[in-house]
């Protein structure tokens, strides 16, 4: 099953990076049909075929995830997407 593991440091407060990550999980949600939700300084998503986390500390955004067999082929655009969204955010 692929997967996803993308971190990134940031110099931001944790409210700040999590509205980051709000902002990113809400276009990839809309873009792929992603529901998520907080528990925490954690945002879970999931969705048929995909599911994972994204952890905010102080200092790191760290993005795990676990796609099926068709959104794998999908892997090179989703992590793109993830990547761009969270550069811009925490920029």
């Amino acid at each position: 099953m692929p997967s996803i593991d993308i971190r990134r440091k940031h110099h931001h407060s944790l409210k700040e990076a999590k509205a980051a990550v709000k902002k990113t999980a809400a276009a990839i949600g809309k873009k792929f049909g992603i529901e998520s939700a907080w528990q925490g300084n954690t945002l879970h998503f999931e969705r048929p075929g995909a599911s994972g986390k994204i952890h905010v500390t102080e200092k790191e955004v760290h993005v795990t995830a676990e796609l099926g067999f068709l959104l794998g082929a999908l892997k090179p655009l989703i992590e793109k997407e993830i990547q761009g969204h969270l550069d811009k955010g925490l920029a």
